[in-house]
């Protein structure tokens, strides 16, 4: 049977991605794909099964008609739950929403077959993912998993690919994100209020990530955002969430130079909002960086070596880590407690890399 064929007369689309903000948004060309693919690709319409993080970002998403929040059992995030009613509810949900197909993205270090159990159970007719085993019935599009064998693709090229099995292609590449007017409007006037101005240099730095392991280190924030604020006369502006406003204190405190922060004080909206009308980001390995990427706005990206493929995506960037013999780690928590392959980057490289972009934007 002509699989994308078969794709093509589907109009109603389960798409899974469990992950967090980050990972939702590097699959965002792939959602695009399927929703410009097929038959009634006017009338395609696509639903989001995601975690509660991945569920924040999907009303920016254009090409999302539609979000169900699942904390999957199988996933690192999701804490212990007594038994199985949930996902049993959620079964029944899914078997309701009457989808014609399912495409399941994963990391390469995923399992897929939980979730394609999940849409099996759900009389989801077609279950297409990546899949290192033979999944016989629970997938009727296997593809392969090749990695990491010997080489990696950019997470984002590997779920085009994936798409791109059952016939759907897409004619943009890019990310995919969009920022209200009404919170472009609330940055303006933020800015205005900082006396921040399009001609006036500035940039946003964002200290936080949810993994200790992909943090560098606070006193290397502080010693470069020093830098950029007295050499290079720099307005800086740091971001974060509520529970980060004491990580982002002590950095102001220490850089000894003028800065303002938004810590706990924007909504997801905001920050892309921000970060759009920035002329660069300075952000560990998080989420912030593919906001910037999915509006174009340059990175320096201090990207710890505990997985190779969620570099910027087709944005101005520069990306920096030393080498360690223990990359990927693919750990939350440094496992040899040295955490060399961001403590190496010394301050000087990130305020170089900085000058390097803000001369380019």
């Amino acid at each position: 049977m002509n699989r994308p064929a078969v794709w093509d007369r589907a109009a109603n689309i389960l798409c899974v991605r469990l992950d967090a903000m980050g990972d939702v948004l590097m699959t965002t060309p792939a959602i695009r794909a399927l929703k410009e693919s097929g038959e009634s690709a006017r009338a395609r319409r696509i639903t989001l099964l995601t975690s509660r993080s991945g569920a924040e970002v999907a009303p920016l998403i254009p090409e999302i008609d539609d979000v169900i929040v699942y904390d999957a059992p199988w996933m690192k995030a999701t804490g212990a739950r007594p038994d199985a009613r949930d996902d049993l509810a959620m079964v029944e949900r899914l078997r309701s929403g009457g989808f014609d197909a399912a495409a399941i993205f994963t990391v390469y270090t995923q399992n897929p077959l939980p979730a394609a159990m999940l849409c099996y159970l759900a009389e989801i007719p077609l279950r297409l993912a990546h899949c290192r085993e033979n999944p016989y019935r629970l997938l009727t599009d296997w593809v392969r998993e090749t990695e990491p064998g010997a080489t990696v693709r950019h997470e984002v090229r590997r779920q085009l690919d994936l798409v791109a099995e059952v016939g759907a292609r897409a004619r943009d590449e890019r990310l995919s994100l969009r920022v209200p007017a009404e919170a472009r409007r609330r940055i303006a006037g933020l800015l205005e209020g900082l006396a921040i101005e399009r001609a006036t240099p500035w940039v946003v730095i964002h200290p936080g990530a949810s993994a200790p392991s992909r943090r560098y280190a606070p006193e290397g924030f502080a010693r470069a955002a020093h830098r950029l604020a007295r050499e290079a006369h720099c307005r800086v502006i740091f971001t974060g969430s509520e529970s980060e406003r004491p990580l982002i204190e002590s950095i102001r405190a220490a850089m000894a130079a003028p800065s303002f922060s938004m810590a706990g004080e924007l909504t997801l909206a905001e920050l892309a909002a921000l970060i759009e009308q920035a002329p660069l980001l300075i952000s560990n390995n998080t989420g912030p960086a593919h906001v910037a990427a999915a509006v174009g706005t340059p990175v320096v990206d201090l990207y710890a070596l505990t997985n190779p493929q969620h570099t910027p995506w087709q944005v101005p960037s520069r990306v920096l880590n030393h080498e360690v013999p223990c990359q990927p780690c693919y750990r939350s928590v440094c496992p040899e407690g040295h955490h060399d392959c961001l403590r190496l980057v010394q301050p000087e490289e990130v305020f170089r890399a900085a000058l390097d972009l803000l001369v380019l934007a």
